[in-house]
Protein backbone atom coordinates (compact mmCIF):
# COMPACT_ATOMS: atom_id res chain seq x y z
CA UNK A 1 0.00 0.00 0.00
CA UNK A 2 1.16 3.21 -1.12
CA UNK A 3 2.37 5.44 2.04
CA UNK A 4 0.65 8.96 2.72
CA UNK A 5 2.46 11.81 2.15
CA UNK A 6 1.91 15.83 3.48
CA UNK A 7 0.45 17.96 0.65
CA UNK A 8 2.38 19.57 -2.10
CA UNK A 9 3.33 22.98 -0.75
CA UNK A 10 2.24 22.37 3.14
CA UNK A 11 5.61 21.03 5.22
CA UNK A 12 5.45 19.61 8.62
CA UNK A 13 7.75 21.02 11.12
CA UNK A 14 10.03 18.77 12.44
CA UNK A 15 11.15 18.29 16.21
CA UNK A 16 14.66 19.79 14.95
CA UNK A 17 12.98 22.54 13.56
CA UNK A 18 10.16 23.91 16.37
CA UNK A 19 13.10 25.58 18.30
CA UNK A 20 14.11 27.95 15.83
CA UNK A 21 10.15 28.39 15.63
CA UNK A 22 9.32 28.88 18.94
CA UNK A 23 12.59 31.74 19.30
CA UNK A 24 10.87 33.82 17.18
CA UNK A 25 7.56 33.22 17.78
CA UNK A 26 8.35 33.94 21.94
CA UNK A 27 10.68 36.69 20.39
CA UNK A 28 7.64 38.61 19.05
CA UNK A 29 5.48 37.68 21.69
CA UNK A 30 7.58 39.83 24.22
CA UNK A 31 7.75 42.76 21.90
CA UNK A 32 4.04 42.76 21.44
CA UNK A 33 3.53 42.77 25.42
CA UNK A 34 6.09 45.91 25.71
CA UNK A 35 3.55 48.05 23.54
CA UNK A 36 0.46 46.53 25.49
CA UNK A 37 -0.78 44.25 22.30
CA UNK A 38 -3.31 41.76 23.32
CA UNK A 39 -3.73 37.97 21.30
CA UNK A 40 -6.74 37.03 19.85
CA UNK A 41 -7.52 33.39 17.99
CA UNK A 42 -9.61 32.96 15.27
CA UNK A 43 -10.57 30.26 12.94
CA UNK A 44 -9.02 28.82 10.23
CA UNK A 45 -12.31 28.64 7.96
CA UNK A 46 -14.62 31.49 7.25
CA UNK A 47 -17.79 32.02 4.91
CA UNK A 48 -16.43 32.14 1.57
CA UNK A 49 -17.81 35.78 1.71
CA UNK A 50 -16.03 37.39 3.92
CA UNK A 51 -12.93 37.48 1.61
CA UNK A 52 -14.65 38.60 -1.47
CA UNK A 53 -15.72 41.55 0.25
CA UNK A 54 -12.98 42.10 2.02
CA UNK A 55 -9.87 41.06 -0.18
CA UNK A 56 -12.01 42.25 -3.59
CA UNK A 57 -13.39 39.31 -5.92
CA UNK A 58 -11.27 40.52 -9.07
CA UNK A 59 -8.04 39.91 -6.82
CA UNK A 60 -5.59 36.86 -7.94
CA UNK A 61 -6.00 35.72 -4.11
CA UNK A 62 -9.90 35.23 -4.54
CA UNK A 63 -9.82 34.18 -8.15
CA UNK A 64 -6.99 31.42 -8.32
CA UNK A 65 -5.49 30.59 -4.97
CA UNK A 66 -8.63 30.73 -2.41
CA UNK A 67 -9.34 27.02 -0.70
CA UNK A 68 -12.80 26.94 -1.09
CA UNK A 69 -15.33 24.23 -0.44
CA UNK A 70 -19.25 23.72 0.14
CA UNK A 71 -20.04 22.08 3.47
CA UNK A 72 -22.96 19.87 4.32
CA UNK A 73 -25.48 22.29 4.13
CA UNK A 74 -24.36 23.64 0.84
CA UNK A 75 -22.53 26.85 2.43
CA UNK A 76 -19.44 28.32 0.82
CA UNK A 77 -16.33 28.28 3.32
CA UNK A 78 -12.85 29.27 2.88
CA UNK A 79 -9.83 28.43 4.74
CA UNK A 80 -7.99 31.88 5.08
CA UNK A 81 -5.73 33.14 3.12
CA UNK A 82 -5.34 35.97 5.08
CA UNK A 83 -5.68 37.37 8.39
CA UNK A 84 -7.43 40.79 8.77
CA UNK A 85 -10.54 40.00 7.33
CA UNK A 86 -10.95 37.17 9.98
CA UNK A 87 -9.68 39.75 12.76
CA UNK A 88 -11.64 42.74 11.67
CA UNK A 89 -14.87 40.01 11.99
CA UNK A 90 -14.47 38.73 15.14
CA UNK A 91 -13.63 42.19 16.67
CA UNK A 92 -16.74 43.28 15.22
CA UNK A 93 -18.82 40.48 15.95
CA UNK A 94 -18.19 40.38 19.47
CA UNK A 95 -18.21 44.45 19.99
CA UNK A 96 -14.57 44.89 20.72
CA UNK A 97 -14.73 47.85 18.70
CA UNK A 98 -17.28 49.68 20.30
CA UNK A 99 -16.35 53.47 21.50
CA UNK A 100 -12.66 52.19 21.74
CA UNK A 101 -9.14 51.55 20.69
CA UNK A 102 -7.75 47.89 20.30
CA UNK A 103 -4.23 46.83 19.38
CA UNK A 104 -3.96 43.36 18.49
CA UNK A 105 -2.26 40.10 17.67
CA UNK A 106 -2.40 36.69 16.24
CA UNK A 107 -0.65 33.90 14.57
CA UNK A 108 -1.56 31.12 12.84
CA UNK A 109 -1.43 29.17 9.42
CA UNK A 110 -3.05 30.87 6.11
CA UNK A 111 -3.71 29.03 2.94
CA UNK A 112 -3.26 30.03 -0.47
CA UNK A 113 -3.04 27.78 -3.72
CA UNK A 114 0.04 29.28 -5.62
CA UNK A 115 3.14 27.25 -7.10
CA UNK A 116 5.44 26.50 -3.53
CA UNK A 117 8.81 27.68 -4.25
CA UNK A 118 11.33 29.04 -1.47
CA UNK A 119 9.95 30.56 1.29
CA UNK A 120 6.39 30.61 -0.48
CA UNK A 121 4.07 28.10 0.21
CA UNK A 122 0.40 26.69 0.05
CA UNK A 123 -0.38 26.40 4.30
CA UNK A 124 1.62 29.21 5.70
CA UNK A 125 2.46 30.58 8.95
CA UNK A 126 1.65 34.59 9.80
CA UNK A 127 1.63 37.09 12.49
CA UNK A 128 -0.54 39.41 12.16
CA UNK A 129 -1.14 43.22 14.06
CA UNK A 130 -4.12 45.09 13.57
CA UNK A 131 -4.92 48.18 15.54
CA UNK A 132 -8.49 49.77 15.52
CA UNK A 133 -10.09 53.28 16.43
CA UNK A 134 -6.63 55.15 15.76
CA UNK A 135 -6.81 57.50 12.94
CA UNK A 136 -3.24 59.82 13.02
CA UNK A 137 0.10 58.42 11.43
CA UNK A 138 1.06 57.90 15.58
CA UNK A 139 0.12 54.46 15.12
CA UNK A 140 1.47 54.19 11.96
CA UNK A 141 4.38 55.03 13.43
CA UNK A 142 4.46 52.88 16.47
CA UNK A 143 3.70 49.69 14.12
CA UNK A 144 6.89 50.74 12.58
CA UNK A 145 8.86 51.61 15.29
CA UNK A 146 7.58 48.21 16.35
CA UNK A 147 8.69 46.12 14.00
CA UNK A 148 12.37 47.98 13.99
CA UNK A 149 12.35 46.69 17.57
CA UNK A 150 11.72 43.11 16.44
CA UNK A 151 14.35 43.18 14.16
CA UNK A 152 17.20 44.61 16.48
CA UNK A 153 16.00 41.86 18.77
CA UNK A 154 16.12 38.98 16.12
CA UNK A 155 19.93 40.65 15.11
CA UNK A 156 17.72 41.45 11.71
CA UNK A 157 18.07 45.51 11.74
CA UNK A 158 21.02 45.60 9.66
CA UNK A 159 19.29 42.95 6.86
CA UNK A 160 15.98 44.69 6.48
CA UNK A 161 15.07 47.95 4.77
CA UNK A 162 11.90 49.85 5.18
CA UNK A 163 10.05 51.04 1.99
CA UNK A 164 6.86 53.45 2.64
CA UNK A 165 4.49 55.12 0.47
CA UNK A 166 0.84 56.70 0.43
CA UNK A 167 -2.09 55.41 -2.12
CA UNK A 168 -4.44 58.14 -0.86
CA UNK A 169 -7.85 57.49 -0.45
CA UNK A 170 -10.50 55.25 -2.22
CA UNK A 171 -11.67 58.50 -4.28
CA UNK A 172 -8.23 60.00 -5.05
CA UNK A 173 -6.99 56.53 -6.72
CA UNK A 174 -10.38 56.35 -8.51
CA UNK A 175 -8.84 59.31 -10.43
CA UNK A 176 -5.31 58.16 -10.64
CA UNK A 177 -6.62 54.54 -11.96
CA UNK A 178 -8.55 56.10 -14.33
CA UNK A 179 -5.47 57.94 -15.70
CA UNK A 180 -3.21 55.04 -15.19
CA UNK A 181 -5.44 52.66 -17.22
CA UNK A 182 -5.64 55.47 -20.08
CA UNK A 183 -1.77 55.92 -20.54
CA UNK A 184 -1.17 51.86 -20.16
CA UNK A 185 -3.86 50.96 -22.39
CA UNK A 186 -1.79 52.55 -25.40
CA UNK A 187 0.99 49.83 -24.87
CA UNK A 188 -1.74 46.84 -24.17
CA UNK A 189 -0.10 44.60 -26.37
CA UNK A 190 3.32 45.20 -24.79
CA UNK A 191 2.58 44.57 -21.33
CA UNK A 192 3.27 41.04 -20.04
CA UNK A 193 0.30 38.84 -19.67
CA UNK A 194 -0.46 39.46 -16.27
CA UNK A 195 -0.29 42.70 -16.65
CA UNK A 196 -2.83 42.83 -19.60
CA UNK A 197 -5.45 41.04 -17.15
CA UNK A 198 -4.69 43.03 -14.43
CA UNK A 199 -5.51 46.59 -16.60
CA UNK A 200 -9.33 45.45 -16.59
CA UNK A 201 -9.20 44.44 -13.21
CA UNK A 202 -6.43 45.60 -10.80
CA UNK A 203 -4.84 48.51 -12.73
CA UNK A 204 -2.79 49.16 -9.53
CA UNK A 205 -1.25 46.22 -9.49
CA UNK A 206 0.50 46.71 -12.29
CA UNK A 207 3.09 48.93 -10.26
CA UNK A 208 5.17 46.62 -8.81
CA UNK A 209 5.32 44.29 -12.09
CA UNK A 210 9.09 42.58 -12.45
CA UNK A 211 8.68 42.52 -15.78
CA UNK A 212 11.61 43.98 -17.71
CA UNK A 213 9.23 45.66 -20.58
CA UNK A 214 6.70 46.82 -18.59
CA UNK A 215 8.71 48.38 -16.01
CA UNK A 216 10.54 50.22 -19.11
CA UNK A 217 6.52 51.60 -19.96
CA UNK A 218 5.53 52.36 -16.38
CA UNK A 219 8.85 55.02 -16.25
CA UNK A 220 6.64 57.70 -17.88
CA UNK A 221 3.38 56.68 -16.31
CA UNK A 222 1.46 58.89 -14.15
CA UNK A 223 2.67 58.94 -10.46
CA UNK A 224 0.39 58.51 -8.53
CA UNK A 225 1.96 61.27 -6.08
CA UNK A 226 0.52 64.09 -7.92
CA UNK A 227 -3.16 62.75 -7.69
CA UNK A 228 -2.58 62.31 -3.93
CA UNK A 229 -5.52 64.52 -1.84
CA UNK A 230 -4.55 66.78 0.49
CA UNK A 231 -5.37 64.50 3.83
CA UNK A 232 -3.31 62.10 2.80
CA UNK A 233 -0.80 63.88 1.74
CA UNK A 234 -0.66 65.44 4.98
CA UNK A 235 -0.71 62.07 6.92
CA UNK A 236 2.05 60.81 5.06
CA UNK A 237 4.41 64.37 5.74
CA UNK A 238 3.15 63.81 9.36
CA UNK A 239 4.30 60.24 9.11
CA UNK A 240 7.86 60.83 7.58
CA UNK A 241 8.65 63.40 10.36
CA UNK A 242 7.59 60.70 13.25
CA UNK A 243 9.72 58.42 11.65
CA UNK A 244 12.69 60.72 11.52
CA UNK A 245 12.20 61.77 15.26
CA UNK A 246 12.42 57.78 16.13
CA UNK A 247 15.69 57.01 13.72
CA UNK A 248 13.79 54.80 11.67
CA UNK A 249 15.04 55.08 8.23
CA UNK A 250 12.72 54.23 5.41
CA UNK A 251 12.73 55.32 1.64
CA UNK A 252 9.77 56.17 -0.41
CA UNK A 253 8.78 53.81 -3.17
CA UNK A 254 6.00 55.67 -4.72
CA UNK A 255 5.73 52.37 -6.64
CA UNK A 256 4.79 50.42 -3.92
CA UNK A 257 1.09 49.57 -3.85
CA UNK A 258 -0.54 46.60 -1.84
CA UNK A 259 -2.08 43.13 -3.34
CA UNK A 260 -5.17 43.55 -1.56
CA UNK A 261 -8.45 45.95 -2.07
CA UNK A 262 -8.95 47.27 1.48
CA UNK A 263 -5.70 49.42 1.81
CA UNK A 264 -5.61 53.02 1.85
CA UNK A 265 -3.42 56.23 2.63
CA UNK A 266 -0.33 54.74 4.42
CA UNK A 267 1.36 51.17 2.61
CA UNK A 268 4.49 49.62 3.66
CA UNK A 269 6.91 46.67 3.32
CA UNK A 270 10.17 45.78 4.77
CA UNK A 271 12.54 44.19 2.49
CA UNK A 272 15.64 42.05 2.71
CA UNK A 273 17.94 41.64 0.20
CA UNK A 274 19.69 38.03 1.13
CA UNK A 275 16.51 36.10 0.21
CA UNK A 276 15.97 36.69 -3.86
CA UNK A 277 13.15 37.06 -5.52
CA UNK A 278 11.14 36.50 -2.08
CA UNK A 279 12.78 40.12 -0.55
CA UNK A 280 9.26 40.85 1.83
CA UNK A 281 9.06 39.93 5.12
CA UNK A 282 6.55 42.16 6.42
CA UNK A 283 4.08 44.17 4.96
CA UNK A 284 0.92 46.34 5.91
CA UNK A 285 -0.65 49.67 6.13
CA UNK A 286 -3.81 51.48 6.43
CA UNK A 287 -7.26 50.07 5.64
CA UNK A 288 -10.12 52.80 7.19
CA UNK A 289 -12.92 51.43 5.19
CA UNK A 290 -12.68 47.87 5.93
CA UNK A 291 -14.57 47.28 9.01
CA UNK A 292 -17.73 49.42 7.38
CA UNK A 293 -17.42 47.65 4.60
CA UNK A 294 -18.18 44.08 6.69
CA UNK A 295 -20.92 45.42 8.11
CA UNK A 296 -19.70 47.48 10.80
CA UNK A 297 -19.63 51.05 11.92
CA UNK A 298 -16.62 53.46 10.36
CA UNK A 299 -13.96 52.54 11.82
CA UNK A 300 -10.13 53.50 11.08
CA UNK A 301 -7.71 50.73 11.31
CA UNK A 302 -3.65 50.08 10.31
CA UNK A 303 -2.05 46.86 10.68
CA UNK A 304 0.57 44.11 9.24
CA UNK A 305 1.98 40.57 9.09
CA UNK A 306 4.77 38.52 8.90
CA UNK A 307 5.55 35.07 7.29
CA UNK A 308 7.29 33.21 9.76
CA UNK A 309 8.45 30.79 6.98
CA UNK A 310 10.43 33.45 5.57
CA UNK A 311 11.65 34.93 8.59
CA UNK A 312 13.36 31.73 9.70
CA UNK A 313 14.52 31.29 6.63
CA UNK A 314 16.34 34.83 6.79
CA UNK A 315 17.77 33.77 9.97
CA UNK A 316 19.14 30.67 9.40
CA UNK A 317 20.39 31.77 5.93
CA UNK A 318 22.50 34.52 8.13
CA UNK A 319 23.34 32.30 10.42
CA UNK A 320 21.90 34.41 12.77
CA UNK A 321 19.84 31.61 14.89
CA UNK A 322 21.62 31.88 18.78
CA UNK A 323 23.29 29.04 19.46
CA UNK A 324 21.29 28.27 22.97
CA UNK A 325 18.25 28.03 20.62
CA UNK A 326 18.41 23.90 20.36
CA UNK A 327 16.32 20.76 21.40
CA UNK A 328 18.99 19.38 22.86
CA UNK A 329 18.93 17.93 26.61
CA UNK A 330 21.06 19.61 29.19
CA UNK A 331 20.52 16.77 31.23
CA UNK A 332 20.29 12.96 30.60
CA UNK A 333 19.19 10.36 33.32
CA UNK A 334 20.26 6.59 33.04
CA UNK A 335 18.26 3.56 34.86
CA UNK A 336 20.47 0.80 35.06
CA UNK A 337 18.70 -2.46 36.07
CA UNK A 338 14.81 -2.41 37.03
CA UNK A 339 15.52 -1.99 39.99
CA UNK A 340 16.26 1.24 39.38
CA UNK A 341 13.86 2.43 37.27
CA UNK A 342 11.23 3.89 39.88
CA UNK A 343 14.53 5.71 41.61
CA UNK A 344 15.25 7.27 38.04
CA UNK A 345 12.17 8.08 37.85
CA UNK A 346 11.81 10.48 41.05
CA UNK A 347 15.43 11.69 40.79
CA UNK A 348 14.46 12.79 37.78
CA UNK A 349 11.79 14.85 38.77
CA UNK A 350 13.46 16.48 41.82
CA UNK A 351 15.83 17.84 39.28
CA UNK A 352 13.55 19.15 37.31
CA UNK A 353 11.66 20.99 39.92
CA UNK A 354 15.14 22.19 41.52
CA UNK A 355 16.65 23.39 37.56
CA UNK A 356 12.82 24.42 35.89
CA UNK A 357 14.76 26.56 33.36
CA UNK A 358 16.58 23.10 32.40
CA UNK A 359 15.54 19.99 29.74
CA UNK A 360 15.86 16.81 31.79
CA UNK A 361 15.44 13.88 29.80
CA UNK A 362 14.82 10.53 31.38
CA UNK A 363 15.60 7.12 29.76
CA UNK A 364 12.89 4.84 29.27
CA UNK A 365 13.17 1.59 27.21
CA UNK A 366 15.95 -0.59 29.25
CA UNK A 367 18.82 -1.68 27.32
CA UNK A 368 22.48 -1.79 28.22
CA UNK A 369 25.00 0.65 30.13
CA UNK A 370 26.32 1.08 26.26
CA UNK A 371 23.09 1.78 24.67
CA UNK A 372 21.78 4.14 27.27
CA UNK A 373 25.30 5.96 26.99
CA UNK A 374 24.45 6.23 23.34
CA UNK A 375 21.15 7.56 23.99
CA UNK A 376 22.40 10.05 26.37
CA UNK A 377 25.06 11.25 23.58
CA UNK A 378 22.49 11.52 21.21
CA UNK A 379 20.27 14.10 23.19
CA UNK A 380 22.68 16.17 23.09
CA UNK A 381 22.86 15.99 26.96
CA UNK A 382 26.04 18.36 28.39
CA UNK A 383 25.35 15.66 31.62
CA UNK A 384 24.30 12.25 32.15
CA UNK A 385 23.50 11.17 35.75
CA UNK A 386 23.82 7.31 36.47
CA UNK A 387 22.20 5.66 38.50
CA UNK A 388 21.93 1.43 39.44
CA UNK A 389 21.74 -0.68 42.03
CA UNK A 390 25.12 0.55 43.79
CA UNK A 391 24.37 4.08 43.56
CA UNK A 392 21.28 3.65 45.50
CA UNK A 393 22.56 1.64 47.96
CA UNK A 394 25.05 4.58 48.51
CA UNK A 395 22.36 7.61 47.66
CA UNK A 396 24.75 8.90 45.47
CA UNK A 397 24.60 8.73 41.61
CA UNK A 398 27.49 8.97 39.21
CA UNK A 399 27.41 12.14 36.89
CA UNK A 400 29.59 12.03 33.63
CA UNK A 401 30.41 14.92 31.50
CA UNK A 402 29.33 14.42 27.95
CA UNK A 403 31.09 17.06 26.11
CA UNK A 404 34.30 17.52 27.93
CA UNK A 405 37.35 14.73 28.40
CA UNK A 406 36.66 15.13 31.86
CA UNK A 407 36.06 11.60 34.73
CA UNK A 408 33.10 10.85 35.59
CA UNK A 409 31.91 11.74 39.20
CA UNK A 410 30.11 10.35 42.53
CA UNK A 411 28.12 12.69 43.99
CA UNK A 412 25.68 12.54 46.91
CA UNK A 413 22.17 12.81 45.46
CA UNK A 414 20.95 15.15 47.54
CA UNK A 415 23.89 17.26 46.09
CA UNK A 416 23.14 16.72 42.50
CA UNK A 417 20.87 19.49 41.68
CA UNK A 418 23.40 22.01 43.29
CA UNK A 419 26.12 20.49 41.36
CA UNK A 420 24.39 20.28 38.04
CA UNK A 421 23.48 24.15 38.79
CA UNK A 422 27.29 24.98 38.78
CA UNK A 423 27.97 23.01 36.00
CA UNK A 424 25.57 23.92 33.74
CA UNK A 425 26.44 28.03 34.29
CA UNK A 426 29.84 26.68 32.95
Amino acid sequence: MAKIQAIRGMNDILPEQTPVWQFVESTVRKVLAQYGYQEIRMPIVEQTDLFKRSIGEVTDIVEKEMYTFEDRNGDSLTLRPEGTAGCVRAAEEHGLLFNQTRRLWYTGPMFRHERPQKGRYRQFHQIGVECFGMSGPDIDAELLILTARLWKELGLAEHTRLEINSIGTSESRKVYRSALVEYLGQFKAELDADSQRRLDTNPLRILDSKDPATRKILEQAPNLDDFLDDESRDHFDRLKALLNAAGVRYSVNPALVRGLDYYGKTVFEWITDSLGAQGTVCAGGRYDGLVEQLGGKPTVAVGFAMGLERLILLLETLNLVPGYVNSDADVYVTAMGDGALAPALVLAEKLRAALPERVIVSHCGGGSFKSQMKKADRSGAKYTVILGENEIANGTAGLKPMRADEPQTEIAQDELASALTKALAN
